[in-house]
Order: C-alpha cells, then sequence, then structure tokens
C-alpha cells in the first residue's frame, strides 16, 4: 500500500485524514455491523478489481458507505480502500501490537484508529509521527471521542516505537476455527499455513485481454506480467479505469483463476453457451469474446447491470436474461454450459479479507444442495454431445470434488471429459478430475484465488 507523500515525506493532511477517516468507518461497517466491504466502497479502485470472485455485495451497506467515502476522490478513495483492506488482513498482528499498552478495551472508534494506525506504519511504511499526529486529530474531530485522543496519543507513541522486526516476526493471520479445521482436514497443516501466509499479502490485480491472440503489446502497455494462462497480472492496484486500454475495452478485470473455467470449457465460434449464474459478467466476456452466441443468466438484476455496461464498455454482444435458474427453461439445448455455481467463496479471501468477519459455514447446508441442483438442470440443457463447466470459487471439497463425484454418481453415463488448460500446472490436477487451485499456488507470481472447476459431458460411444 502506497500513499502520496510530497518531497519531504509529508502527506496533503485534509487528505490523509479524510481517506483514514473513511478508512475507519469501512472497518466499522465491517467488523461493527456485519456489512461486505464490497457493499461499502462500490464498483470502482480496488472493488472493481474484486469484482470477479463469485462473492455477491449484501444489502443494506451503501447508504452508510455513502457517508464515509462522501468528498473523496478517487485517490483518496483508493487509499481508503487500501488501508481498510490491509487492516483486515493484519487485525491479530495488531492488536497483538496493541495489547501492552491497553489495560482495557477502547470504545470501537478508537480500537479501529489505533489498528489503521499501527498497520499504517508497520505495513505501508508511514512514519510514526504522522501517523500518531492524524489518529490524534481524528479523535479530536469525531463526536464522543476528544477525551480519548490523549490515550491514542500515549498508545500509539509506545506501540509504534517496538521495533519492525517484531512486527515482521508475528505469524499470518490465522482464519476462523471452523473453516480452518475443515480446510486442515482436507488439505493438510501446512497447505493451510501457506493460504493463510498467501491471504496477509493480498492480491495483485488481474486483467484478461480481450483478444486472447494479442496479449503482449497489452501487457507492455500496461507494464504488466504475462501469465503462462495468458491473463495479465499488474503487481500494484489504482483506480482501473484510469488504465491505458480500459475505456476502449481492451480488458476487464478478472483473477487469474476466475479466467480458467473458460479456458476449459473451450468455446468455439458460434456455439450456442449458457453463462449460468453469469453475473458480474467476467466469464460471459471471455466466451463473447471468443465468437461463441451466449446467453447470460443472473437472478440479480442489479448485477447483470454490471454485466451489461461491461459488455457495451467492450463491444461485444450477448443475450442477458434475469430469471431464476431453477425455474427458467431454455428454448433450445446449449453445445456448452459454463456453471459458476454461488459457493461459500473461502477461495477468495486473499482478495476479500472481510468474508471470515462476515460468515461463517452455516450457508453449507443451502450451498450444496443448490449446486446439486444447479448441476442437474444444466446437465439437462445440453445438446447430444455437449460439455458442462461447473466452477466454484471455495476451497471445500464439499463444493468442488464432492459434487464432481456426487454429480457422476447420479447420472450414469456421465463422464469427466478432458481438458487441456494452457498453462495449468501438474500440482492443479485433481486426482478424480478437474482443476483444485489454491491462494498459495503460485506463490512466487502472487498467488490465485482458490477454485475448483471440471469439465462433465456423456462421452459419444
Amino acid at each position: 500500500m502506497t500513499i502520496k507523500r510530497d518531497s519531504e515525506g509529508r502527506e496533503p493532511a485534509s487528505d490523509g485524514r479524510a481517506a483514514r477517516r473513511a478508512a475507519a468507518a469501512l472497518l466499522a461497517g465491517v467488523l461493527e455491523r456485519g456489512q461486505p466491504l464490497s457493499a461499502l466502497t462500490g464498483p470502482d479502485t480496488l472493488a472493481e478489481a474484486a469484482a470477479e470472485t463469485g462473492t455477491q455485495a449484501g444489502a443494506g451497506g451503501r447508504r452508510g458507505s455513502d457517508r464515509a467515502l462522501a468528498g473523496l476522490g478517487g485517490s483518496g478513495r483508493a487509499q481508503a480502500q487500501r488501508l481498510a483492506l490491509a487492516t483486515l488482513r493484519h487485525l491479530a498482528a495488531a492488536d497483538a501490537t496493541l495489547a501492552p499498552f491497553l489495560q482495557r478495551e477502547p470504545p470501537p472508534a478508537v480500537r479501529q484508529a489505533l489498528r489503521l494506525a499501527v498497520v499504517e506504519h508497520f505495513v505501508a511504511g508511514a512514519p510514526a509521527h504522522a501517523v500518531v499526529n492524524d489518529a490524534v486529530a481524528l479523535m479530536r474531530a469525531g463526536r464522543g471521542t476528544q477525551r480519548l485522543a490523549g490515550l491514542v496519543n500515549a498508545v500509539l507513541r509506545r506501540a509504534l516505537a517496538q521495533p519492525a522486526e517484531a512486527w515482521a516476526a508475528r505469524p499470518p493471520q490465522r482464519l476462523p476455527e471452523a473453516l480452518r479445521g475443515r480446510l486442515v482436514a482436507a488439505w493438510g497443516a501446512a497447505a493451510v499455513a501457506a493460504m493463510e501466509a498467501a491471504h496477509a499479502r493480498g492480491a495483485p490485480l488481474d486483467l484478461t485481454p480481450r483478444r486472447a491472440e494479442e496479449p503482449g503489446a497489452l501487457a507492455q502497455a500496461l507494464g504488466a506480467e504475462l501469465l503462462p494462462t495468458g491473463s495479465l497480472r499488474l503487481a500494484a492496484g489504482g483506480q482501473v479505469s484510469a488504465l491505458p486500454g480500459y475505456a476502449e475495452g481492451a480488458f476487464w478485470v478478472q483473477d487469474a483463476a476466475a479466467a480458467l473455467p473458460v479456458r476449459m470449457l473451450a468455446p468455439r465460434p458460434g456455439e450456442r453457451v449458457l453463462d449460468l449464474c453469469a453475473a458480474p459478467g467476467g466469464k460471459t466476456l471471455q466466451l463473447a469474446a471468443a465468437g461463441a452466441r451466449v446467453t447470460a443468466l443472473d437472478v440479480s438484476e442489479a448485477r447483470l447491470d454490471r454485466l451489461r455496461a461491461n459488455l457495451a464498455r467492450t463491444g461485444l454482444a450477448a443475450e442477458v436474461v434475469t430469471a431464476d435458474a431453477l425455474r427458467w427453461e431454455p428454448p433450445a439445448p446449449f453445445d456448452a454450459i459454463l456453471l459458476d455455481a454461488p459457493c461459500t467463496a473461502t477461495g477468495t479471501i486473499r482478495r476479500h479479507p472481510d468474508l471470515p468477519h462476515l460468515r461463517g459455514l452455516e450457508a453449507l447446508g443451502t450451498l450444496v444442495p443448490l449446486q446439486a441442483a444447479l448441476i442437474d438442470r444444466a446437465l439437462g440443457w445440453l445438446a447430444p454431445g455437449g460439455r458442462l463447466v461447473h466452477a466454484v470459487c471455495s476451497l471445500l471439497p464439499e463444493e468442488g470434488e464432492a459434487q464432481r463425484d456426487a454429480a457422476l454418481a447420479r447420472h450414469p453415463g456421465l463422464a469427466v471429459l478432458p481438458a487441456d488448460v494452457p498453462g495449468a500446472e501438474a500440482v492443479w490436477q485433481s486426482a478424480g478430475g478437474g482443476l483444485r487451485l489454491r491462494p498459495d499456488h503460485w506463490a512466487g507470481r502472487g498467488g490465485l484465488d482458490g477454485f475448483f472447476m471440471v469439465c462433465l459431458g456423456r462421452r459419444s460411444g
């Protein structure tokens, strides 16, 4: 996370303090009111970078967030979001750093300000004196926190005097124990520790080029790395709409892992393809760019508005349908179907560090049967010789490998079809067929979202 400063290392006081105030409001929304960060920030800067990950903004968050971000320009909004994201990734370390200097639990507004200051100093490298001064100023300007400005000053001066080595030695933030236990059982303790380290590092900004055959020139123009799977990766985030080529629709934001289900489906020009649960639309854009005749279906009209906007920006075309997939019936069979099913989104925590604070695993009882029902309906809509890719941005086998095995058991004659995914590594191959990606994969390149995907169909003959 970087913060714009002048030649003497100072930042404009009004801009920096406004961004910190907004960051504190974002933290309060997540930690005190259980609001998703994506609902608090809107579809720009880092929120746009998180769009193609399968999570949905919760209702009820935008009104308070609009007040929190009011008056901030694009750079200020981006700064506030970066600081909030970094603090969510390092909450446990921040609290451990502050604990020796707090005799009792402070009010929530004070706790958030202290956490933000600690993270801004130890993670973003902001000078201790500047962080302390602005945290105190925020307390003095806040309603009901003026009397605690002295406490914030005293605690931060002592906490930030600790050596950077002590911060660096703190372990990555652990996942909630209920989720951690399931993942350890599935992938082992060492793998889960590596995932937690990946979550702490955060996620780079990945882009999918509209013209898959010409990614090199676009990568050079953007200063991006061309990944083996065909995605482009920028080391730093920022305001997506300010990148060269954005207005011309040369790319869209999509994690490199999220781009792979379409590459597994391998749509051909002229094929009739259904993108089931399509919003926010990155995979629809991929299918359309490949020349397929695409139907994009989703139950959420609001999220489909985002898809329509991206179709217009990129100059691509698809039939957009708002409907419940469990009740909708297509007018004709499809050659191929992509089902990016609703899931727990546990594979996206490195990009959405608010998720562990918002939801537990209670939704599994609803999501697993829903995924199975969607698989069954989609298989019934395939033309002879058709293929279905089932994908979830989840690390839980119940939503991935177990769904594959259950579908094969329910449908005699169904098989896992061979799928050549360019750039896929051997370690990603699932023993029963398909690909299993985890956040700790590609650690040297910046990681990947967690995904499972498999191509299903009936073998000819």
